[in-house]
């Protein structure tokens, strides 16, 4: 079974932090280097057995986006059972993204 990103909204999104390591990708359709961190996370998610990795449309879930001060996309929250423990604002190569995890979950 292949793990993807959740899309995650007001409903699902406290259950999907509670527990574990968890990144967020907050996102939108219309942010160019959104679309293109978009394949590594992905790429990343499917390698990454000990994390998981959800998404958060801007547009859409502004509630969620204003709770966290996201003030640029995209933005990866990196939460640790429920707790927010780091972010990271803008474009990330996938090796950059694979040792950010590395640092903040180890």
């Amino acid at each position: 079974m292949s793990k993807s990103v959740l899309e995650l909204n007001e409903e699902n999104f406290d259950d999907f932090i509670s527990e574990g390591n968890c990144v967020v990708d907050f996102w939108a359709e219309w942010c160019g280097p959104c679309k293109m961190l978009k394949p590594i996370i992905e790429e990343v998610a499917k390698k990454e057995k000990k994390i998981k990795f959800g998404k958060i449309d801007v547009d859409t879930q502004s509630e969620l986006a204003r709770k966290f001060d996201i003030m640029g996309i995209p933005t990866l929250i990196f939460f640790k059972n429920g707790k927010d423990i780091d972010r990271t604002s803008g474009f990330l190569e996938k090796k950059e993204l694979e040792e950010k995890l590395e640092d903040t979950f180890d």
